[in-house]
């Protein structure tokens, strides 16, 4: 199953999206996470569709693959918590 199956990501992304990838891995050829390895990648730093050249970085494939699983954990577990109520403390009940 493809990464982006069921998100609507790439459809968010402005039509003039290589143009902005090529623009923002030109300027950080290295990885701006690890600092070590080749930039293959463009990271959004804010979550959300703001696709201004500040809140792009080039990254590489290891380092935005886990910043996204821990996005990803946190909005799980997020949602999670929303949903289940607090328990009464053993002693109060």
């Amino acid at each position: 199953m493809p990464a982006w199956s069921g998100s609507t990501r790439r459809a968010r992304l402005p039509p003039d999206w290589p143009a902005i990838r090529a623009r923002v891995l030109t300027r950080d050829p290295y990885c701006r996470i690890c600092g070590i390895a080749p930039a293959t990648e463009v990271d959004h730093i804010h979550r959300g569709d703001d696709h201004r050249d500040a809140n792009l970085r080039g990254v590489c494939t290891p380092c935005h693959r886990a910043k996204s699983a821990r996005e990803g954990g946190a909005a799980a577990a997020a949602r999670r918590s929303a949903r289940r109520p607090p328990e009464p403390h053993p002693g109060l009940r």
